[in-house]
């Protein structure tokens, strides 16, 4: 199939490598075309705006930074809504507030595409792997049809309402695992002292009832962490975290809605990214916290 990607950060490139493992014939456009380079000695194709690839292709997925991001990819000159989108079903799985989603799905609606909102969870592994866990808004038949292709690029799908749901429930599943790190690296401040290796202490703390699943699966990437070694790739940057966290603390505003610990850990990333943490991963955030408030 001709599938299309609006996007090729990191998360996006991850995504074109598991299309063109699954045989299809990808076409992809990024902000910076650079970052397409890698992508194209696979076999993915390039086009020279998000128009061009939603012509010359079935499905096209985007995959954006934010909600301004995704203004610019599909309202600006050569963007999506300047294509023919009849017939044309666009799986849309950026990050962002609901509301972003449902006015995006109208305009496209209106143009006689078709149109979900799928933001996926997991990182850059488990999305070169075809085990994202998807997240679905639209209709039946919308989501019908884009299917086979969520099948491959995610170990389950859950399609929870109309458009704008799984941006919802998106905000939802990601917030409990971005305070964590906070959390986290507090409660590794207590045991800091005890005479531990890092990976004693983590095989410990992933094996208890307060440890999510991310835990165990990231815990040797963040012993290295402990140990003072740089994760050389950042699945998920401190910088995305708290882009993520502001949405949050939008969407949760807007309905009348409190949340002083989203809030709490939003202002101590702030002052973790302001000392130049911000392009690296999450997991990182521990080590600072415990190196930067030791006494």
């Amino acid at each position: 199939m001709k599938i299309g990607l609006i996007g090729a950060g990191r998360m996006g490139g991850a995504i074109v490598q598991r299309l063109l493992a699954c045989g299809h014939e990808v076409t992809i456009w990024n902000r910076s075309m650079a970052k397409t380079e890698p992508l194209v000695e696979l076999g993915a194709k390039t086009a020279p705006s998000p128009s061009a690839v939603v012509a010359a292709c079935e499905i096209t997925i985007s995959i954006l930074t934010d909600g301004a991001a995704i203004d610019s990819a599909y309202r600006a000159a050569g963007g999506v809504l300047e294509a023919d989108l009849s017939g044309k079903l666009l799986i849309e799985m950026s990050t962002v507030r609901p509301s972003t989603s449902i006015a995006l799905a109208k305009d496209i609606l209106a143009k006689g595409g078709g149109v979900i909102d799928c933001p996926v969870g997991g990182t850059v592994g488990p999305a070169r792997d075809g085990k994202l866990f998807g997240l679905v808004g639209g209709s039946d038949e919308h989501v019908a049809k884009a299917k086979p292709i969520l099948d491959q690029l995610c170990r389950r799908v859950e399609h929870v309402g109309p458009n704008g749901s799984g941006a919802t429930l998106k905000l939802s599943v990601n917030l409990p695992l971005l305070v964590f790190w906070q959390s986290f690296s507090e409660a590794l401040s207590i045991s800091s002292k005890l005479d531990i290796s890092p990976e004693r202490l983590i095989d410990i703390l992933s094996d208890t009832s307060g440890a999510p699943n991310m835990l165990k699966a990231r815990a040797p990437a963040i012993v290295a962490s402990l140990k003072g070694q740089v994760s050389p790739n950042a699945a998920f940057t401190l910088d995305n975290i708290r882009k993520d966290l502001r949405t949050m603390i939008e969407e949760a505003k807007s309905m009348g809605w409190d949340i002083p610990v989203t809030i709490a850990t939003l202002k101590e990333f702030d002052k973790t990214s302001a000392a130049g943490l911000g392009e690296a991963d999450g997991l990182e955030v521990p080590a600072w916290f415990i190196k930067t408030h030791s006494k």
